[in-house]
């Protein structure tokens, strides 16, 4: 049989366990991951099984980072999202939510577009620090998830986006995800996404100022290639502001959605 450990693989006999390879190739290690589970208890190993090894505190090698970064992860996930490129369009509450959300599960690509700097009225739901006020949000995003995971590549754009630029700018993603304060720029991208794009999968989001309930927000397929995430209600005005707890909720239903259409899963 052939298992894999810490990003090496091995040929073992039948009644091998996990704990037997860890005590063989790194004793000291005090957690053990089988197949994404942190097991307590000894296993015995099948063929494919994979198994991540961890010292608690031990800064890792460069070249076990990347496998202890997505241990966790059901298995075969890491294979298809690394490869994969996401759009962003938009890195306020929604985006800066959703692209660390991808860059945690290990994206291959991100593309992340925005023309405006971060502000200190952003901080309350947008995932910037007080150092980046006045950085361009394409600039402080990629400095923070490459504190996150270094191993996602970034491109970023710093530009209006509007209908004369959308076609060129998401020509070669996988999947596009509309993130924009402004009901006039959500409408813009994903009316010529559907019309000029049509083989790109579109997630968008409407509907979650507020602190309205969390149940309200509900990922929606409105029609191939396009998702639909929110209440469909509750837009930010004056009395109803945009604020961290239902925006994250959002942002994440959309990043959820990401992956699954990556997956090939593409029903909510």
């Amino acid at each position: 049989m052939k298992i894999q450990a810490n990003e090496k693989f091995y040929e073992i006999t039948n009644n091998t366990t996990a704990f037997g390879i860890r005590d063989s190739i790194k004793p000291e290690a005090d957690i053990v991951i089988l197949n994404g589970f942190i097991i307590k208890e000894d296993y015995t190993l099948n063929d494919g099984d994979k198994l991540s090894f961890i010292k608690r505190g031990e800064i890792p090698t460069e070249q076990e980072l990347e496998s202890l970064l997505v241990s966790r992860h059901t298995p075969g996930v890491h294979e298809n999202v690394k490869k994969a490129t996401v759009g962003i369009a938009g890195l306020g509450g929604l985006g800066s939510n959703i692209a660390i959300s991808l860059a945690r599960i290990g994206i291959g690509k991100l593309l992340l577009i925005d023309f405006d700097v971060v502000e200190p009225s952003n901080l309350n739901r947008q995932q910037y620090f007080i150092k980046h006020i006045g950085m361009h949000k394409t600039d402080a995003l990629k400095d923070l998830i490459k504190e996150i995971n270094p191993f996602v590549e970034i491109e970023t754009k710093n530009i209006y986006l509007d209908k004369s630029n959308i076609v060129e700018s998401f020509k070669d993603v996988d999947v596009i995800v509309e993130a924009f304060d402004n009901p006039i720029c959500k409408a813009e991208l994903v009316t010529t996404t559907l019309n000029m794009l049509k083989d790109k999968p579109i997630v968008a989001a409407s509907g979650l100022a507020g602190y309205f309930s969390n149940n309200l927000i509900q990922t929606k397929k409105i029609r191939d290639n396009f998702y639909l995430v929110g209440d469909d209600i509750s837009e930010a005005k004056p009395g109803s502001g945009l604020m961290a707890p239902r925006v994250a909720i959002a942002a994440n239903h959309q990043a959820n959605m990401v992956l699954r259409i990556l997956l090939g899963e593409r029903e909510i």
